[in-house]
């Protein structure tokens, strides 16, 4: 586990941070469809091994890739802006600037100071709707998710960009083509140019969403928890 074991105990002989790791451990991805019924658990998703992966992500979109000029193109060309375009609050880098040794304790404080505050502008950067713009327009490749997100890319995005092509199927489903344009634009400037059907879905995906979409479909006739109707 990340975390380490305190030595204090509760009533149960558990530590702190073993129940704190088994609250986190123990949780279902999104992307591993439905547990409804009989169906036989998958594999449990881990977000303290998945979360470095997706920090990693982060890092390199912000200090690398918004600043390639193909990245660039790209973003213009899907109309989304990158973290360095956002006004007032551009964000060029997890690092703040770099400069000499200060000579001063007060330039070394304002040095310290402006690298914090430039890694959390950086940690507060959501990847989630590049992955939504990238999904909606069918540009959800390996080779453009590499150049966007790094070699990372699949255990950092990788469930989320799983989840993002469910809910642009259930968009789909739920909705006509103007109800999904307004749900997947980003007034006032970053509306989506053009949408496509979803870049080559597999017969396990739409299976998989055809399940979860069943479990909606059961919660909106609250035929869940001991109503839930068996496979």
């Amino acid at each position: 586990m990340a975390f380490s074991s305190s030595s204090s105990e509760d009533n149960f002989g558990m530590s702190r941070s073993s129940l704190r790791d088994a609250s986190f451990t123990g949780i279902r991805s999104p992307s591993e469809g439905s547990s409804r019924g009989k169906r036989t658990p998958g594999p449990q998703f881990d977000i303290i091994a998945w979360i470095p992966k997706y920090q990693s992500c982060q890092r390199y979109f912000i200090d690398h890739a918004q600043h390639e000029p193909l990245v660039q193109a790209f973003a213009a060309f899907i109309n989304i802006l990158l973290p360095f375009q956002r006004q007032p609050n551009p964000v060029l880098g997890s690092a703040g600037p770099r400069g000499g040794k200060s000579r001063l304790d007060r330039d070394v404080s304002r040095a310290s100071s402006s690298e914090a505050s430039a890694a959390a502008a950086a940690f507060a950067v959501s990847l989630v709707p590049y992955l939504r713009r990238l999904v909606v327009t069918g540009m959800d490749v390996p080779q453009v998710l590499h150049g966007f997100f790094g070699d990372d890319w699949q255990a950092g995005v990788g469930p989320q960009r799983e989840q993002e092509r469910r809910n642009y199927l259930f968009a789909a489903k739920s909705g006509g083509w103007a109800s999904v344009k307004r749900d997947y634009d980003m007034p006032p400037l970053e509306t989506v140019p053009f949408m496509r059907p979803l870049h080559e879905p597999t017969d396990g995906e739409l299976q998989a969403a055809e399940r979860a979409w069943s479990d909606w479909l059961a919660l909106e006739d609250w035929m869940v928890g001991p109503r839930a109707p068996e496979e």
